[in-house]
């Protein structure tokens, strides 16, 4: 991982994405970052329980899915999910399964086989970049994800659509339980006509909107 810390003392152009995403409960141990120095901190998560009608709505939803699950997908013993998918439609049961079988038909057939997962291997080109970090988690917990937006050059769309997948999977992956944000922090010092790549970009909005469904998106910009 290139030395982070260096970044500091320059001047840059920040744009700081926080997205909602659901996730499990309760209290986690996580690393959060103090100025250069990383310490490990207890979190204590507090979760929104599911409400009567919530519960009753996931557990039609899931008898409906069941029945279409040609993939017998383990997202849909996921109750947190669920409640994702039926919040993201306003908690419309019929809506939600169909958004629902959506994604799980579109992970089935973009991801590996048999449940497999993206590696460096599938996008050698999107790392050479060497354009996107995982430095931690910040003091609520949530993790960060730094994306140098000049380094990104355009390349085969497929392969940069695989790159993002992985991404959203790793940030995803060091999610806290009981979480439901991450942060995103786009360094676009030296980012010019060369970096701008308008399929890319609309490719993954596309990913978000079918596989993550962020209900939130706030952009604050730092100079």
């Amino acid at each position: 991982m290139a030395d982070l810390n260096s970044t500091n003392n320059q001047e840059h152009t920040h744009q700081t994405i926080t997205g909602i995403i659901s996730t499990g409960t309760s209290t986690s141990t996580v690393s959060t970052t103090s100025g250069n120095e990383e310490e490990e901190k207890e979190l204590v998560i507090k979760v929104v329980e599911m409400s009567e009608i919530e519960k009753s709505k996931v557990t039609i939803m899931r008898a409906l899915v069941h029945t279409q699950d040609r993939w017998n997908s383990k997202e849909v013993s996921d109750d947190v999910m669920l409640r994702r998918f039926l919040r993201a439609r306003d908690m419309d049961v019929e809506k939600a399964s169909h958004m629902f079988l959506k994604y799980l038909s579109w992970r089935q057939s973009f991801m590996p086989p048999n449940g497999g997962c993206f590696t460096h291997s599938d996008f050698p080109d999107e790392i050479a970049q060497n354009k996107f970090f995982m430095p931690g988690h910040d003091k609520q917990g949530r993790p960060i994800a730094l994306v140098f937006g000049g380094r990104h050059k355009q390349n085969d769309l497929d392969e940069f659509k695989r790159f993002v997948v992985y991404v959203l999977d790793k940030v995803c992956a060091r999610m806290p339980r009981g979480h439901e944000k991450f942060v995103a922090i786009g360094d676009l010092q030296g980012w010019g006509y060369a970096n701008c790549d308008v399929r890319g970009y609309l490719a993954a909005l596309s990913i978000l909107q079918v596989t993550y469904f962020i209900q939130s998106l706030f952009i604050d910009r730092y100079h």
